[in-house]
């Protein structure tokens, strides 16, 4: 059964809800007020995913703590808003949240949600990866960047320049040097993880994609 740990200093209202999986019959639902208590609760239990509200006091610091520990390093967590963009969203999701999701819900929210809580298995992998990233104040341009780790939802590169966090960028690899095809597809940086290394979530992949990289995550060692 998934659990779901929600940390936020306001009462979060079910009717906020409404609609997602999270109201759902089958997913645990747990709640902290502060930092302390949710590293205590994530740590103890380790959930599916950790849902931090923006304007929780110390909500970098928390995100710092939960990504250094080896028991909730591979955790996702999601940052929740209400109200417009505010620059400290950046900050977070650079400190390692997976991602942002805005209230009211959207449709968009069930979808990034399983694609969060399933917690897809991840290995290292180191291949070069054909960039072509796009930005509305310059033209596109295309680099090479190296993949560190890879999933079936994302991947981690390291980039020779710097990229945006929310940037959005086309993307060809090869898994083993041998293949003939290469992979392709679009993404979304979505957070910072080093100097010019950034997470990259899948937003769309070709027809065979999918299954190329599951296969070949199944078969690298732990």
């Amino acid at each position: 059964m998934p659990a779901v740990l929600f940390v936020t200093p306001k009462p979060l209202l079910t009717e906020e809800l409404e609609g997602t999986i999270l109201t759902r019959q089958g997913v645990e639902r747990y709640s902290a007020q502060g930092l302390e208590e949710a590293q205590m609760m994530a740590l103890a239990a380790p959930p599916e995913l950790v849902l931090i509200d923006r304007d929780l006091p110390r909500a970098e610091e928390l995100i710092l703590r939960l990504r250094a520990d080896d028991l909730t390093r591979d955790v996702s967590l999601a940052v929740f808003a209400r109200g417009e963009f505010e620059p400290s969203e950046v900050a977070l999701l650079e400190a390692g949240a997976n991602a942002l999701l805005r209230l009211p819900v959207d449709p968009e929210w069930d979808q990034r949600l399983i694609r969060l809580m399933s917690v897809p298995l991840r290995r290292d992998a180191r291949f070069p990866v054909h960039l072509r990233l796009s930005h509305p104040l310059r033209e596109s341009a295309a680099a090479v960047g190296l993949a560190l780790n890879l999933s079936l939802h994302g991947m981690l590169i390291e980039a020779q320049a710097p990229i945006g966090v929310h940037e959005r960028l086309a993307f060809a690899f090869r898994l083993r040097q041998e293949d003939r095809d290469k992979i392709s597809g679009q993404g979304r940086v979505v957070r910072q993880a080093g100097p010019l290394q950034y997470g990259v979530e899948f937003e769309r992949l070709d027809h065979a994609g999918a299954a190329k990289i599951q296969n070949f995550v199944a078969t690298l060692p732990a």
